[in-house]
């Protein structure tokens, strides 16, 4: 049995801490009268700094990397999967399973969400750099 990675562990411990933060800012705004649009926004919003923050310190240990080009990376990736591919899963899972709940599609679409962002995250945003070999020649 495979274990799972220290890595990909703190992925998930980061992605339930930001979607709290989501769900509980955006219900306590919306409570508050924020219209649902702003309360949204805002709370979305607060999700992917903490992710960003969390998953640069935290998961990928990333800190020597470029912040800035690793925050421009890591909020295009991120908007790319949340707006594209996520809404192109629950398309297609829709247009090949007509009639199913509403989640079903939406939890298809996060899971493959959750595989783009992790895989780009370690691959683009928060590489580390290639081991230099002594001795290694060129």
């Amino acid at each position: 049995m495979k274990t799972l990675s220290g890595t990909r562990l703190r992925f998930g411990l980061v992605g339930v801490a930001n979607t709290l933060i989501d769900a509980i800012g955006f219900a306590v705004l919306a409570t508050m009268g924020v219209p649902l649009f702003v309360a949204n926004l805002l709370s979305t919003t607060a999700g992917m700094l903490l992710s960003f923050t969390l998953n640069r310190n935290f998961t990928f240990r990333a800190k020597e990397g470029d912040v800035r080009r690793q925050a421009i990376l890591f909020f295009a990736i991120t908007a790319f999967g949340l707006w594209v591919v996520q809404a192109l899963v629950i398309f297609a899972v829709n247009s090949a399973f007509p009639g199913l709940h509403l989640l079903i599609p939406k939890f298809a679409g996060i899971a493959v969400g959750l595989v783009w962002n992790y895989l780009l995250y370690a691959k683009v945003v928060f590489r580390q750099p290639a081991a230099v070999v002594p001795g290694g020649g060129e």
